[in-house]
């Protein structure tokens, strides 16, 4: 029986497969890239978003700076504020990943307690969920300084920078952990893929 013809703005259904499993069938996945700012989280994500892209996968990127725009732009940046953006990200996330999506997460999320709570409502909900520590030093991170929020908290013109005088919670036991000051952008995203890949969500 003949399939019949998609509704206007419908994208077309790819038959492309990883291995035996078509992507439209193939599981999402929240990757969520925790580390200090300017650590490198984002440009990883990019770069590995556009290799699982190439490759067929639907990927979505949640990013920290547009989420406090407008998702929890009602938030400061107190502990209980901080714990409640994870939360909603993760919420975001959750339901994204739950339709196939693979959800790529550059944010923060400086509290364990925070993350491990993420990762329960994704376990609740059997849906996969990846942690990843982009593990630059705050040395690095306050020479690269990409927003100038090192500069800017040493000139005391802000306060409660996460790893200087905030506190960073590394996870202890994260799926993957990159050391993105000794490798390139390109290294530290095929290292992201690969443990996708291995887990058989990409």
């Amino acid at each position: 029986m003949p399939r019949p013809p998609a509704s206007p703005g419908t994208p077309p259904r790819t038959e492309r497969t990883n291995g035996d499993v078509p992507w439209a069938d193939a599981p999402g996945a929240t990757v969520w890239l925790t580390g200090l700012p300017s650590a490198g989280k984002t440009t990883i994500a990019r770069t590995a978003a556009a290799e699982l892209r190439s490759a067929g996968r639907r990927v979505h990127i949640l990013d920290g700076d547009e989420l406090r725009a407008h998702l929890t732009a009602d938030l400061g940046f107190s502990r209980a504020d901080r714990e409640t953006n994870v939360r909603r990200v993760g919420f975001v996330a959750e339901l994204l990943a739950s339709h196939g999506v693979t959800v790529l997460v550059p944010v923060i999320a400086p509290y364990a307690d925070a993350r491990a709570a993420v990762r329960a409502r994704h376990e609740a909900a059997g849906t996969p969920y990846v942690e990843v520590h982009v593990a630059t030093p705050v040395e690095v991170c306050a020479v690269r300084d990409v927003k100038g929020l090192y500069a800017r908290q040493a000139a005391g013109e802000i306060s409660g920078l996460t790893g200087v005088d905030d506190p960073y919670e590394p996870p202890a036991a994260p799926d993957l952990r990159i050391p993105a000051h000794e490798q390139s952008k390109a290294e530290s995203a095929r290292a992201l893929v690969a443990l996708l890949r291995e887990k058989g969500l990409a």
